[in-house]
């Protein structure tokens, strides 16, 4: 065993109760069983006064307006969408109006529960520093009310030396306004089979479908569809289907005028209803330039699918569903670059191994190689990665997480072949962050768990969750590191 341990730094990130979104919120809806009472409310609020009417616009912008961007255009959106159940909407005045949308507002704290499972990269804004500093991002998984998670951002700068100085957190928080996107009809055809649905309907649709589509040109072939296939039996279920799969891939964007910290990837379709969590960062490469990749679990609340996003800029977002037999299950992290042209990742297909996986022609992730399953005794239950290997001298080093006796997490780490790695060339002998009594109690105890560090200046920082409570960061010098990895045997050695 070595005695090799990250040093944990003295910043803390803790759950802020005051960062809140606005959300639709439709009375009757929320209960187990649904019986909408928006007409009623409606025509309430209709019946005060205009004095009243009045005075409780202005009350409801005195308390909440400071919270919140551009709240005057939610409560007209929420109007809109309930507007339907007002028997005499046009005689509602403008002020009434945006009563009635005050009504159907609620407030929700994004981690008014947990805040944890983070990563790191560079940020696009590297100005202003001095020398031995780097800007990064990190993103968070936060936790609210109903443990629905959503994706946030810090930021911090890191250095000189074993400095870090993470930037407040406070402002309006905002959610991404969701906009059209260029679908894949390759993504199509692979959800598609994976649903095993194959029929006369989706032979048709993928048939009349260009490479690349809008969503006016998918509602133009729909619309086209001869009325003898939506006549049998699985036609309208096809369909549903088809719009299913196909609403997976979307794009949200920010205000240009909102800090990093302010935006919140909050779910969007119904595969991500119950949550976003564990988003894995990466600043990718190749020749066309940088671009900032993640995945992520879709959760719906019964049910995970992987998801990839991609970003310019972390203000523009592409989301996208990942596909084929190595993006089964939970924690895929993309390489930074490609290797000896090849788009990989590593994963864990099976639920309890690290695997390395690889982008086939057709944008499905093929069958893994295994690269380390359970071994130690503090990773006997199963093992999976901590974010995106990163790049050294020595090696792909992969940041791993191990599950021992009593659900406790730890954290290790693997050093793959920088041209093959399919290879395992080394590892580190015992663990490299564990809990201690300082992180190990918390909304889910005894975890440290990361989804990816970086280096800088040297230095290994790891930002990680403790007990999905709260984000701490360690560091230690890579060199260090990599000198107490061990030789790992050829496979089948």
């Amino acid at each position: 065993m070595t005695g090799i341990r990250a040093v944990r730094r003295d910043v803390v990130l803790t759950p802020d109760p005051r960062r809140v979104i606005v959300k639709l919120f439709v009375p009757g809806e929320d209960a187990a069983v649904v019986r909408t009472r928006a007409r009623a409310l409606i025509d309430r609020v209709a019946h005060l006064d205009d004095e009243e009417t009045g005075r409780l616009l202005r009350d409801t912008f005195d308390r909440f307006g400071a919270r919140h961007r551009d709240l005057v255009g939610t409560f007209h959106h929420h109007y809109d969408l309930v507007r339907h159940r007002a028997s005499g909407a046009r005689d509602l005045s403008p002020t009434s109006r945006l009563l009635v949308g005050a009504y159907f507002t609620h407030e929700y704290a994004v981690e008014s529960a947990a805040l944890c499972n983070p990563s790191m990269v560079p940020h696009p804004d590297q100005t202003g520093l001095v020398d031995g500093q780097l800007r990064v991002a990190v993103s968070l998984r936060q936790i609210g009310e109903g443990h629905v998670s959503s994706i946030g951002f810090a930021t911090a700068v890191l250095g000189p030396g074993h400095l870090l100085t993470v930037a407040d957190r406070s402002g309006p928080l905002a959610v991404g306004q969701r906009l059209g996107v260029r679908h894949r009809r390759d993504l199509l055809v692979a959800g598609l089979a994976e649903e095993d649905c194959d029929n006369e309907v989706t032979a048709t649709v993928l048939d009349a479908l260009p490479d690349r589509y809008d969503e006016a040109t998918f509602e133009r072939v729909l619309g086209h569809l001869p009325p003898d296939l939506l006549s049998r039996s699985t036609g309208l279920g096809t369909l549903e289907q088809v719009r299913r799969t196909n609403a997976a891939s979307y794009a949200t964007a920010f205000p240009a005028d909102s800090a990093l910290h302010e935006r919140v990837l909050w779910p969007t379709t119904p595969a991500e209803s119950n949550g976003m969590e564990d988003a894995r960062f990466v600043r990718f490469v190749d020749d066309s330039g940088p671009v900032y990749r993640a995945t992520y679990t879709a959760y719906d609340g019964r049910s995970i699918a992987t998801r990839a996003l991609a970003s310019a800029d972390l203000r523009r977002f592409e989301m996208t569903p990942m596909r084929g037999p190595g993006a089964r299950n939970k924690g895929i992290a993309l390489f930074p670059r490609t290797v000896g042209g090849r788009h990989l990742a590593l994963c864990r297909a099976d639920g309890e191994t690290i695997g390395l996986t690889e982008l086939d022609g057709e944008n499905r992730w093929r069958s893994p190689v295994g690269l380390h399953g359970p071994r130690d005794s503090w990773e006997l239950i199963q093992v999976g990665n901590c974010g995106s290997p990163i790049e050294t001298d020595a090696g792909w080093l992969v940041l791993t997480h191990g599950v021992g006796p009593m659900r406790r997490y730890a954290i290790g780490a693997l050093l793959l072949d920088l041209h093959r790695p399919e290879r395992v060339i080394g590892h580190l002998p015992g663990v490299l962050l564990s809990p201690d009594e300082t992180d190990r109690d918390g909304y889910v105890p005894n975890v440290v768990y990361s989804c990816g560090g970086l280096v800088h200046d040297g230095e290994l920082w790891l930002p990680y969750g403790a007990s999905d409570t709260r984000v701490g960061f360690a560091s230690l010098p890579l060199a260090a590191l990599v000198a107490a990895m061990v030789q790992s045997p050829p496979a089948g050695g």
